[in-house]
């Protein structure tokens, strides 16, 4: 879908959108429609339940005296209460309902008072409605080659109106960069297992050198020769070869001498549990797993794109878990690249191997100020915090307390959840240095004790996405099935905390 931004005023075909504040109030554009319908978009709100609240939404069919096909009243609520995620929802609001209309052209009206909407610059705000409609037009089609016409979304292009557009298209040009590193991660997120694998998703990761990204990819053998073997130890029952991609972003100008943030991420393209082998019903859904690693990417590409102002290495391991006649066992022993033994309890427990040595390989080679890593790691973190937060462990307050922030901030939530050295126990191990799973509760938090002994001291988050890298309800910028949680969350981090 082409979406633009123009000059503000209103159009002579397809569709117009033009908003409403809480008590009905009506924007300029708005009154002047009003105006030249003799009153349509007052009878309209008068005879329904519209009341210009935060959400809500009208359309006007082939109004009288006009050449647009229609006119769409979309409320903002309190003009004073105007917020950035509203501006995006109402962007993404407009797109899903106009989809389904038969329109192809649908041209979305900002109206400033003294030069911003609520409190949100003119130009931003129509940023913000333009991002919100570019997350809320993905759709991943690829393999549908017999979907009737009518079930196709049948939307185009989509403009949005302001004064001073030549402002407005500076601020869109950065959000349309983190749009597409969603849009990157979304679809590598979709693709199914025999598609996606190790050795096609650094492929994948490969095409970011294209943005000035500095990629390295190494095999089974180069990881062999670091000690990888607790990754390794996941792809040994698979045919396709594991992979560990190096991806390096220097955006900081060297005068700066900024120590790289570290964003490292689980790459198990597809995960049957290995040995200890998942449940038929839902084992599906395991091409996602993955998720993790996907966001690096996704983060990687808006960062490059948007030429991000700092420095960033972005780490992933990928790895595809299988069973078969040589797939680790439960009670196997294997060497991490820290040195540490780990007794395999269960091989579905495989992402934290993968991590091990991923967080170790990192926090050894680049000496990051701060190092997070990305997960779909337990089940356990879906029955906790469901689908509305991820969950998030971290070794520094500060550095939990940002990540906090910049969730609340892009709508991508999480929940600080506890470490202690209680949980420990839990993982200790008779025959080695410690135990890949515990049995006495507390999944997530256990995963995350394990996760932080390869840390070496480093600052340091993780965060179980688990229930959030995949979703089966639309949101208004979040269309069902892969989400890209986490692409925005992390690009706002950066934004406000290491560039610059």
């Amino acid at each position: 879908m082409k979406i633009s931004i123009s000059e503000h005023s209103l159009p002579r075909a397809g569709a117009v959108a033009v908003a409403v504040h809480a008590d009905k109030a009506m924007g300029a554009s708005a009154k002047a429609l009003d105006k030249s319908t003799k009153g349509a978009l007052s009878k309209a709100m008068n005879n329904g339940r519209f009341t210009g609240a935060k959400g809500q939404i009208v359309a006007i069919n082939a109004p009288t005296g006009l050449s647009v096909s229609r006119i769409v009243l979309f409320g903002l609520g309190k003009a004073d209460k105007v917020s950035v995620l509203g501006l995006q929802d109402a962007g993404g609001k407009l797109v899903g309902q106009m989809n389904g209309s038969g329109e192809k052209q649908l041209t979305i009206v900002v109206d400033a008072v003294r030069g911003k909407v609520g409190k949100v610059a003119a130009a931003d705000a129509a940023a913000e409605v333009a991002f919100g409609a570019s997350l809320a037009s993905y759709r991943f089609d690829k393999y549908r080659t017999t979907e009737k016409a009518d079930k196709k979304p049948t939307l185009k292009s989509v403009a949005v109106a302001v004064k001073g557009a030549a402002a407005a298209r500076k601020a869109w040009a950065i959000k349309n960069k983190i749009a597409n590193g969603v849009v990157v991660t979304r679809d590598l997120v979709s693709e199914p297992g025999n598609v996606l694998y190790p050795v096609t998703f650094a492929a994948e990761a490969k095409k970011l050198s294209k943005l000035g990204v500095k990629v390295e990819v190494m095999g089974a053998a180069r990881m062999a020769k670091l000690g990888m073997h607790a990754m390794l130890g996941v792809a040994a029952g698979s045919q396709h070869e594991a992979q560990f991609v190096v991806m390096q972003w220097n955006g900081a100008p060297a005068s700066a001498k900024q120590k790289p943030l570290a964003v490292v991420g689980k790459g198990v393209t597809f995960d049957s549990g290995g040995i200890s082998l998942k449940p038929g019903a839902g084992m599906g859904d395991m091409k996602w797993d993955m998720g993790g690693a996907g966001v690096v990417v996704g983060l990687m590409t808006a960062l490059a794109g948007r030429k991000a102002k700092a420095n960033v290495v972005g780490v992933i391991g990928l790895v595809e878990n299988m069973p078969s006649g040589t797939a680790q066992k439960p009670g196997d022993v294997v060497k991490s690249m820290s040195g540490q033994t780990i007794e395999i309890d269960n091989t579905d427990a495989e992402g934290r191997l993968v991590l091990a040595d991923a967080l170790w390989y990192t926090q050894k080679r680049f000496k990051p100020s701060a190092m997070i890593d990305l997960a779909t790691l337990t089940g356990a973190m879906i029955m906790a915090l469901g689908h509305v937060h991820a969950g998030l462990f971290a070794s520094d307050d500060d550095l939990a307390n940002a990540l906090h922030q910049a969730g609340n901030d892009e709508d991508e939530l999480v929940w600080r959840m506890p470490l202690h050295q209680e949980y420990d126990n839990n993982i200790s191990s008779d025959i080695a240095d410690v135990k890949n799973t515990g049995r006495e509760g507390a999944g997530s938090i256990t995963a995350a004790q394990f996760l932080k002994r390869f840390t070496n001291d480093t600052k340091w988050a993780h965060l179980d996405i688990a229930g959030m890298t995949w979703s089966t309800k639309a949101k208004p910028t979040v269309p069902k099935g892969g989400t890209g949680f986490g692409v925005r969350l992390l690009d706002r981090l950066v934004a406000d905390n290491y560039e610059v």
